[in-house]
């Protein structure tokens, strides 16, 4: 049976940046989470109906950053549904931010208002472009953005942007929460898994304690860890054979 890989991006990413994964893979059926129409973070069966897979198919998960975290939390609770794993420079399950910003909690409440404040004065449209392109220069070796300008400038210039942006990451610390318990407990199936770990560029000033957390959550897993020191966080973008490869293996 032919694989269906889902792959779900990270924190204020587009499914635009993954296309050179997509045509590494000529031969699989790639798809493509658009986290702008359904949050990360959501439950599994709202990923699995944003990208419209068979009830019966055989599925290969690949997560970057937070999306890694959202598809650990998918293996581990649906073992039975996938078959093959790839965790790109995935969050590590002890990034659980701050309590007092947790979704719900004052702290959120007033971070969202100003999230909403900003996009009602235009903020977004006149930074939006601008603060991708730092996120691009900085999380990647390469730099070479797969966004056009329009795209960029619809994607991260919108007036509801920057509050897309905080809610994923808030949730996103309820989710490591989560998948640390799940990775706690005995794990009794699991799919072959990869991770691939980025210590280039940016990444070197944090390599050695990112590997090792990563190394420590492999171990947890069952999985083997790549090192990939020509690639800074946005693999992806660095090193997109790289993930091609590990999902061929």
């Amino acid at each position: 049976m032919t694989v269906t890989w889902i792959v779900v991006p990270g924190l204020a990413e587009t499914p635009e940046e993954f296309a050179r994964v997509v045509e590494l893979l000529p031969d699989e059926d790639v798809r493509v989470v658009d986290p702008w129409q359904t949050p990360i973070t959501s439950d599994v069966d709202d990923v699995r109906k944003a990208v419209d897979v068979p009830a019966d198919a055989e599925i290969g998960l690949i997560g970057h950053s937070i999306g890694g975290l959202a598809v650990l939390r998918w293996a581990l609770t649906r073992p039975h549904e996938v078959t093959r794993l790839v965790l790109v420079d995935t969050s590590l399950t002890s990034e659980t931010g701050w309590r007092r910003l947790y979704p719900g909690t004052r702290g959120d409440r007033v971070m969202r208002a100003v999230a909403r404040f900003l996009g009602g004065t235009g903020v977004p449209h006149r930074l939006g472009p601008t603060v991708r392109r730092l996120m691009v220069r900085i999380g990647s070796i390469s730099s070479q953005d797969l966004l056009s300008k329009a795209t960029a400038r619809s994607r991260y210039g919108g007036r509801l942007s920057w509050l897309l942006f905080w809610d994923e990451l808030a949730a996103s610390w309820l989710l490591a929460a989560e998948v640390a318990k799940l990775v706690a407990a005995p794990i009794d199936a699991m799919a072959p898994t990869v991770l691939l770990v980025a210590t280039g560029g940016s990444s070197r000033f944090t390599a050695s304690r990112w590997l090792a957390g990563q190394r420590r959550l492999a171990e947890a897993v069952g999985g083997t860890v790549e090192v990939l020191p020509d690639s800074a966080h946005l693999v992806h973008l660095d090193r997109p054979d790289a993930i091609a490869e590990a999902a061929r293996r």
